[in-house]
């Protein structure tokens, strides 16, 4: 099982190239057992709003178009994920980033990303 961030997303779907060898070969491997969080599609809806992302689609069509084409399965955000976000050190304040690496932590799923900050949580293992 691995948990993607919004990062690896947005790179497989779209910039691929960008992924090291090694990361694809792990993607290929196990591609029946991929996820995100659905996090991840409100972050993608709101950087494509404020004009941070730019998509050839709409960012909703983009972000189904993606998790459908790679059969990456979602995993939604619930009470346990929110409040482990909220407790986890001030390392990252951005919401959206506490929530990927509480995902990962309680359903102990490494990440794959390319963010070098996400290895200072404690637990966390990064893919990448």
């Amino acid at each position: 099982m691995l948990l993607l961030d919004t990062c690896a997303l947005l790179m497989l779907a779209g910039r691929r190239e960008d992924i090291p060898d090694r990361v694809i070969k792990k993607l290929t491997a196990q591609a029946d057992e991929l996820f995100i969080s659905t996090i991840s599609s409100f972050e993608i809806v709101l950087k494509h709003r404020l004009g941070k992302l730019v998509l050839p689609l709409t960012a909703e069509e983009w972000y189904c178009k993606a998790i459908e084409g790679y059969a990456i399965e979602e995993i939604p955000v619930n009470s346990a994920v929110a409040m482990r976000s909220a407790s986890l050190p001030f390392i990252y304040k951005d919401p959206c980033d506490r929530i990927i690496i509480a995902t990962a932590l309680e359903h102990r799923m490494p990440i794959i990303t390319p963010d070098r900050m996400i290895p200072q949580y404690h637990g966390i293992k990064v893919i990448w």
